[in-house]
């Protein structure tokens, strides 16, 4: 198996009160998650987090540092997705029908659905010194 399989992205922008971004997910639109997507052949997994983030939330974000891995299985797919601490450059239209929010460290906590990706934030709130 290739290195990863996916790419996604912790984003974050400081206006005034840090924020962090969080989607709804595709096939389950009830689980909050943070964006994520398949690498395509021939791409960074840098560049497909950007790309990602970008489609499922409109958001431009600059991939800051590596800021973990998450692995698991969906159908007997075997997924290993590298996220990166991203920082928010700019907003635009969202393309895939996601719920997109901007929430504050404590609120992203509570909506984000699965125990790994809450692991993940406290990585990230850590790496910014917001805790």
């Amino acid at each position: 198996m290739a290195e990863y399989t996916h790419a996604g992205g912790v984003v974050y922008k400081k206006n005034g009160q840090p924020l962090v971004l969080v989607v709804t997910a595709k096939k389950h639109p009830g689980d909050w998650v943070f964006p994520k997507g398949h690498i395509e052949p021939g791409e960074r997994p840098e560049q497909a987090a950007v790309r990602e983030v970008r489609e499922e939330a409109g958001v431009t974000a600059r991939p800051v540092e590596k800021i973990g891995v998450l692995e698991f299985s969906i159908h007997e797919e075997e997924v290993r997705v590298v996220f990166y601490l991203m920082e928010f450059v700019s907003e635009g239209p969202v393309s895939e029908g996601r719920e997109i929010l901007w929430c504050s460290p404590a609120e992203a906590r509570q909506r984000l659905t699965f125990e790994n990706t809450r692991a993940l934030l406290d990585k990230a709130i850590r790496r910014l010194g917001l805790s």
